[in-house]
């Protein structure tokens, strides 16, 4: 058994080494020092995300070769200029600075703002070499003690590739007053190229299989796998638009990483050690490509906490929760399966003791709203077959986790509370029901 000092030091390390990652400018670093792309580098757009009432993060990626190896990037830190303004032809500058975009990052770049005006709107963009960014706009939330008119959010997910086109994103992207959008996950998909083109064909006007939207390569596994899939995804042009537009909340599924994980555990019995491998290397990617804040990149001894709050003033108080990475003894489709884990009489969660209590406190509030933006369907499913025949329970939603179910109404139902709402995805649908 380690030490306490043992441990101490190996918590000091995992520490130290997140520092120097995310580092700034130093003059002892290998940096590509007057970058000149072959292509426009900016091609996977920019995005802000997570608001709060002084400031939000502020994203880019270097990509001029997006599906080739590393992005068409060289093996160097490439410095990239930033700037924040109060208008749109940026005359009136507040924040700027430059951050290195690091090859072990995927040439990704990460800018957490504060010291901003509450609600109110702000452009931004990034400058590497002679080229710049397209610009994109942010709203601050309005400030702790603030009651706004009102909220404008849209919530989005289940983006599937190869499924159909990304028309929806260009509405959200004409949408002129929205505060911010709420990103469920499912941001990519996981699975092989040609996999699903005869369930889900899309076809042009003269009905031809169109071959540009499946998905490139084969299922995903590593880091590089991870980060080209994300690349395919954000070169659509409806997404970047979108994320120009409004700030986006992202949570992850499922498909960030494999159809149906939870926990230790994916859903092919693949030993836990060797799925760490894998789940790390999607969850790096994730944050990666995505305009989250440096609290969410993946740590070492698994100790993220993905679920956070974001507060617009007294009127809602958004709980971004985490149903994927905590869970624990989920309940089985078919108890016989060799791929069961389930084990009757131990504790079962899809948040985790240390989420649960987390959610209890954050539901001790003023707001007149709370939203649990959330990942999987919590009210409870039943499907039948046209003959009738009942389908066995949906266990990778909150039916597979009663009992979190249960502490959660009791949650509610203890405060009194009949101002919850609850976001939820893992369906290309819309729903509306009740948790009873």
């Amino acid at each position: 058994m380690a030490s306490r000092t043992q441990l101490d030091r190996r918590r000091f390390l995992l520490g130290a080494s997140s520092l120097a990652l995310f580092a700034g400018l130093d003059p002892a670093t290998r940096a590509w020092a007057a970058p000149r792309f072959d292509a426009y580098p900016f091609l996977l757009g920019v995005a802000s995300g997570d608001p709060s009432p002084d400031g939000f993060v502020v994203w880019t990626r270097l990509a001029p070769k997006p599906l080739d190896e590393h992005g068409g990037m060289p093996m160097l830190a490439v410095p990239v200029r930033w700037e924040v303004a109060e208008d749109d032809r940026f005359s009136r500058i507040v924040r700027n600075g430059v951050e290195l975009a690091r090859p072990e990052l995927g040439h990704s770049v990460h800018v957490e703002l504060a010291g901003l005006e509450p609600a109110r709107p702000y452009w931004y963009r990034f400058i590497a070499g002679d080229d710049a960014s397209p610009v994109g706009m942010v709203r601050t939330a309005p400030a702790a003690g603030d009651m706004p008119r009102r909220l404008r959010l849209a919530v989005v997910g289940c983006q599937s590739y190869f499924q159909g086109w990304f028309e929806a994103y260009r509405h959200v992207a004409q949408e002129s007053d929205l505060d911010a959008v709420f990103h469920y996950g499912d941001y990519i998909y996981e699975g092989a190229a040609g996999r699903f083109t005869d369930r889900f064909p899309i076809r042009d006007a003269a009905g031809n299989l169109v071959k540009e939207r499946d998905h490139f390569g084969g299922e995903i596994y590593t880091l590089d796998d991870y980060r080209r899939r994300y690349a395919q995804y954000k070169t659509d042009p409806d997404l970047q638009a979108a994320h120009t537009a409004a700030a986006f909340i992202m949570s992850f599924d499922d498909h960030e990483v494999d159809n149906d994980w939870g926990g230790l555990y994916d859903q092919d019995h693949t030993p836990p050690e060797a799925f760490a491998l894998r789940r790390f290397a999607a969850l790096q990617a994730w944050y990666e490509n995505l305009p989250v804040r440096r609290a969410q990149f993946p740590r070492v001894d698994g100790g993220t906490r993905y679920f956070r709050r974001i507060d617009f003033g007294q009127l809602l108080r958004m709980h971004v929760l985490d149903t994927r990475s905590q869970r624990t003894n989920q309940i089985c489709r078919d108890a016989s399966s060799a791929t069961c884990r389930h084990v009757e009489g131990r504790p079962s969660s899809i948040m985790g003791d240390e989420q649960e209590a987390w959610l209890g406190e954050g539901l001790d509030n003023k707001a007149r709203w709370n939203l649990l933006a959330q990942q999987v369907f919590v009210m409870p499913l039943k499907a039948k077959s046209p003959e009738g025949k009942e389908s066995p329970p949906f266990v990778d939603k909150w039916d597979g986790f009663p009992g979190s179910r249960q502490r959660l109404a009791q949650m509610i139902a203890v405060r009194r509370l009949n101002n919850v709402v609850i976001a939820s995805g893992d369906a290309p649908m819309n729903a509306v029901g009740e948790v009873p």
